[in-house]
C-alpha cells in the first residue's frame, strides 16, 4: 500500500504545486495580456480575451512618452548600490554576531527584525525632512541610503543564518596560520558562505527594485526609478488600465528575467546549510 500511494502522492503534490504557482502568477500573466490590448478591451465587462482587440500602440506611447532608459538605469544603480552597500556593512555585523556572540545578540537581532515590522508611512515626515535638509532628496545616493538602510536587517539575518552554518574550527585554523580579521573574512568566510551571499545578494536586489514607497515619496524626477515610472501612468483624468499594464510590464521585465536566469543560484542559497 505504501508503494502504491507513493506514486500518486507525488502526482497530487506536483498538481497542488503548480495550482498554486499558476495563482501566484496569474495577476503577472493578466497584466501582460492586458498590455497588448486596446483601453477599451482592457476594461470590458464581461473581461475579453479572446475576442480582445490586440495591439502594440501601448508599448509604443509609453517609449514616446517617458524616458525609460534613464527610470531603468536608476534602478539598476540604485538596487545593486543598496546591495552591494548593505552587503559590504552586513557580513562583519553578521560574523561577530555568528562567531563571536555575546549576551544580547539574540535581543538584537529580534530588535533589528522587529524594526522592518514598523509602518513606513510612520517614520515618513522625520525621513523625509532629514533628507532635504541633508541635501540627499531626489538624489541616487540617497535611496542608496535609505534602501540600504530599509533592507539591512534581512541582509543581516540572512547571512547570520547562512554563517552558523559554517564550522567555528576552520576559521580558528585560519587564525593559527596567521590569517587577520580581514583575511579570515575576505578569504576564508566569503568563498565558503558564497552560495548563500550571492543568494542574499539576488533576493535585495529584487527587493530594492520593487521598492515603490520610499521611492516615490523620496523623489521626484532626477533619481525616480521604474516605481515612479509606472506611478506616472495614473493620471487625473483616470487610469489607462493598458497604457498602465505596459508599464508595469516594462518595469518588471528585467527582474522576472533576472530571477528566471538565477532561480538555481537562489534556490542553492536559500537552501544552504540545510542539509549537511
Amino acid at each position: 500500500m505504501a508503494r502504491a500511494s507513493s506514486p500518486r502522492r507525488m502526482i497530487l503534490t506536483t498538481l497542488a504545486a503548480w495550482g498554486v504557482a499558476l495563482l501566484i502568477f496569474f495577476p503577472v500573466l493578466w497584466m501582460i495580456l492586458t498590455s497588448f490590448k486596446t483601453e477599451a478591451s482592457a476594461v470590458a465587462n464581461p473581461p475579453e480575451l479572446l475576442s480582445a482587440s490586440w495591439t502594440l500602440e501601448n508599448y509604443a506611447e509609453v517609449w514616446a512618452r517617458s524616458d525609460y532608459p534613464r527610470f531603468f538605469w536608476n534602478s539598476v544603480v540604485i538596487s545593486i548600490g543598496s546591495t552591494l552597500l548593505g552587503l559590504a556593512v552586513a557580513i562583519p555585523a553578521a560574523w561577530a554576531m555568528a562567531f563571536v556572540p555575546g549576551k544580547r545578540t539574540k535581543d538584537l537581532l529580534m530588535w533589528m527584525l522587529s524594526t522592518k515590522m514598523m509602518p513606513a508611512v510612520a517614520v515618513m515626515i522625520p525621513i523625509y525632512l532629514l533628507f532635504q535638509r541633508l541635501g540627499l532628496f531626489d538624489t541616487k545616493t540617497g535611496l542608496i541610503l535609505a534602501l540600504m538602510l530599509m533592507n539591512l536587517p534581512i541582509i543581516t539575518w540572512m547571512l547570520y543564518t547562512y554563517f552558523k552554518e559554517i564550522p567555528g574550527e576552520i576559521l580558528e585554523a585560519a587564525r593559527m596560520d596567521g590569517a587577520g580579521l580581514r583575511s579570515e573574512i575576505l578569504y576564508v568566510l566569503t568563498p565558503m558562505a558564497l552560495p548563500g551571499i550571492a543568494s542574499t545578494l539576488l533576493l535585495n536586489v529584487i527587493l530594492a527594485w520593487n521598492e515603490a514607497f520610499w521611492t516615490i515619496t523620496l523623489t521626484t524626477t532626477k533619481a525616480a526609478p521604474l516605481s515612479a515610472f509606472i506611478a506616472s501612468f495614473s493620471a487625473p483624468q483616470g487610469l489607462f488600465y493598458a497604457k498602465l499594464s505596459a508599464a508595469s510590464t516594462m518595469a518588471i521585465a528585467p527582474i522576472l528575467i533576472l530571477g528566471w536566469f538565477s532561480q538555481k543560484q537562489l534556490v542553492r542559497g536559500l537552501t544552504f546549510g540545510a542539509v549537511k
